[in-house]
């Protein structure tokens, strides 16, 4: 039996941007947040004019296994809590980690439908919730790093904001060692993230292709051998099938030299596909790293090693 093909992405309803005095939700769907990182949210949102409400999973802990946010049930209640709040403007995950995908299912997604758009921000492991808002709720949504990380310097901060506050506006992503892998020109709504929540998210109700689409990819401390199995089973899976660009992002503490660079593999697993592809745009998991929104129209200009969203 074949499986079904996953659904293509489309072009997200895109929520009203932050204004001064509105409130901020932070919510751990994940791994625990350390409570240094977790003041240097709450003062950084504050700053912005936010009124910020911390939910209880940020300073939770699971009983048993310390890599949680407290139990699946507290991470998805607040989640579920924070979105259907009609005073609260946006969601934002404090950080990733480890455990996003066990407290989806239990999620009133019904719920959180009927309450309509909001504001939704975070990456790495929070990859999977991104996935999930676009497949059960259709809004697009933000993929940045989270207020709560050791990578979120004033660049960062910066990209999140512009983001947040002006979420239909047009803006370039371009890091400082953004280069062109594949030459030419690619448009379609953003999709993507994560590799290895990507990967992992194989075969759930939430998973997307990338048809169509300019897809995301970044990760942080992999081994070249494990990137290379993520790959190819989004390759294997279909995943990839009608992809029309490649943007990608950073790869901390990814690879090892002896063994090949992560560059060299990419273009090894993906350069057949023959779309444009950039390197190092400058999104993902390292200080200053840039914030893109995903669902929304983009441009990928190859040629000058570019993402242009909501062109």
């Amino acid at each position: 039996m074949t499986a079904a093909t996953p659904p293509a992405p489309t072009v997200l309803p895109i929520p009203r941007g932050l204004r001064p005095g509105d409130t901020a939700a932070l919510v751990a769907p994940s791994g625990p947040v350390p409570e240094q990182l977790r003041t240097q949210a709450v003062e950084a949102f504050t700053a912005w004019g936010l009124t910020v409400e911390v939910f209880d999973s940020v300073t939770a802990r699971h009983p048993r296994y310390r890599y949680l946010a407290g139990t699946d049930e507290l991470r998805a209640a607040d989640f579920q809590a924070a979105w259907t709040r009609p005073d609260i403007a946006a969601v934002i995950a404090a950080r990733g980690g480890y455990g996003a995908q066990r407290m989806i299912d239990l999620v009133d997604w019904d719920a959180v439908r009927a309450a309509g758009p909001k504001l939704f921000a975070g990456s790495s492991d929070i990859t999977a919730l991104h996935a999930a808002l676009a497949h059960r709720v259709g809004v697009s949504t933000v993929f940045a790093t989270m207020p709560a990380s050791t990578h979120f310097d004033d660049t960062a901060a910066d990209s999140l904001r512009a983001a947040l506050f002006d979420p239909a506006g047009t803006r370039t992503v371009q890091g400082p060692n953004a280069r062109s892998l594949v030459e030419g020109r690619a448009s379609g709504p953003t999709v993507g993230g994560n590799l290895c929540l990507l990967a992992a998210c194989a075969g759930t109700p939430e998973q997307q292709c990338a048809a169509g689409a300019v897809a995301l990819l970044e990760d942080v401390g992999e081994d070249l051998y494990r990137l290379d199995r993520l790959l190819t089973q989004l390759l294997r899976s279909g995943w990839f099938d009608g992809v029309a660009g490649i943007a990608l992002g950073s790869w901390t503490a990814c690879g090892d030299p002896a063994a090949g660079t992560v560059e060299e593999l990419i273009v090894e697993r993906l350069g057949p596909l023959g779309v444009p592809m950039v390197w190092d745009l400058g999104f993902g998991h390292h200080r200053g790293a840039l914030t893109v929104p995903l669902g929304v129209p983009a441009v990928l200009d190859a040629d000058a090693a570019s993402l242009t969203v909501n062109p």
